[in-house]
C-alpha cells in the first residue's frame, strides 16, 4: 500500500509508464536513453516553469522506465 501511495505522489506512475513507452518504441538503446533523458528534462522544466520544484525522482523514474521498456522489448 505504501508503494502505491508513493507512486501516486507527483504522478510518478505516469513517468514510469511514459518512459517504458519511449523505451519500447525506440529503435535502439541509444535512442531510448537519449529520448527519455530529453523527455524527462522537458517534463521537469515544464513543472519548474509553472512554479514547482525540479523533481529528480520523477526524472529518474522516466529514464528507468525507458530502460525497463527497452529491456522488455529486447528480451521478448
Amino acid at each position: 500500500m505504501k508503494i502505491l501511495n508513493w507512486l501516486k505522489t507527483s504522478n510518478r506512475w505516469k513517468h514510469i509508464v511514459g518512459g517504458a513507452a519511449i523505451g519500447a518504441f525506440s529503435g535502439s538503446d541509444y535512442c531510448a536513453l537519449y529520448a527519455s533523458i530529453l523527455s524527462a528534462a522537458s517534463l521537469e522544466y515544464k513543472d519548474k516553469a509553472h512554479g514547482c520544484e525540479w523533481d529528480w525522482i520523477d526524472f529518474g523514474l522516466t529514464v528507468a522506465g525507458a530502460i525497463v521498456g527497452r529491456l522488455a522489448v529486447r528480451w521478448l
